[in-house]
């Protein structure tokens, strides 16, 4: 097998797709290794799910930072520090500057609640419910300046069951992230996609 990939992952909240990762990278179906995590929320279960796999844990709070371009300075030092090749956002609840997408150009993935283009931003198993959709899903997608914007890599669909509340539509389509997310990350790590435009290509 060749050099491991690096992956460096950004979360805000309990990390449970971050712990998808960490069991896929463990098991080997990943040819990867987390070499960070990094939490602006000092109390996100995420830190303490790196501590118990001995991954090194990193709160970096944004108030801390007089904007967020210095904040976002200072990840981008943190992760090449790590010698970080492909930052993972998993659930990091901030938007994330130009700057720090010219540091790790076509190397930042995030997943997202619903099936874009529909429903991106907060919420969007919400909007989702409120607009009557009878399907929707979560989405991998390459970060680009926009929001939720990036070239999709891989997507899985959900249905809208008639009793769904936005606790029970997200549950489920969680399942399908911690599927998705890994499985997009593999495809990396082996340098099986290829960006076309808008189009994320998978190689064979």
């Amino acid at each position: 097998m060749g050099t491991q990939l690096k992956i460096g992952v950004l979360v805000s909240g309990s990390g449970t797709n971050l712990q998808s990762i960490i069991d896929r990278c463990e098991d080997g179906s990943i040819p990867a290794a987390i070499s960070c995590v990094i939490s602006n929320n000092e109390q996100a279960f995420a830190l303490e799910r790196a501590r118990s796999h001995g991954i090194p844990a990193i709160c970096l709070r944004h108030t801390e930072f007089s904007g967020r371009a210095a904040y976002d300075a200072e990840l981008v030092r943190v992760l090449q520090a790590h010698g970080v090749e492909l930052v993972v956002l998993a659930g990091f609840m901030r938007i994330i500057t130009p700057g720090f997408i010219e540091a790790f150009p076509n190397a930042i993935m995030n997943i997202h609640p619903a099936l874009l283009p529909a429903f991106p931003g907060l919420h969007a198993q919400r909007q989702a419910l409120d607009y009557g959709v009878k399907v929707t899903g979560c989405t991998v997608h390459f970060v680009d300046a926009g929001t939720d914007t990036g070239p999709i890599i891989m997507q899985a669909t959900v249905p809208v069951e008639q009793e769904d509340t936005e606790e029970t539509l997200s549950a489920r389509i969680r399942m399908e992230e911690h599927r998705i997310f890994p499985e997009a990350i593999r495809l990396f790590a082996e340098r099986r996609l290829k960006i076309e435009g808008r189009k994320v290509n998978r190689l064979l």
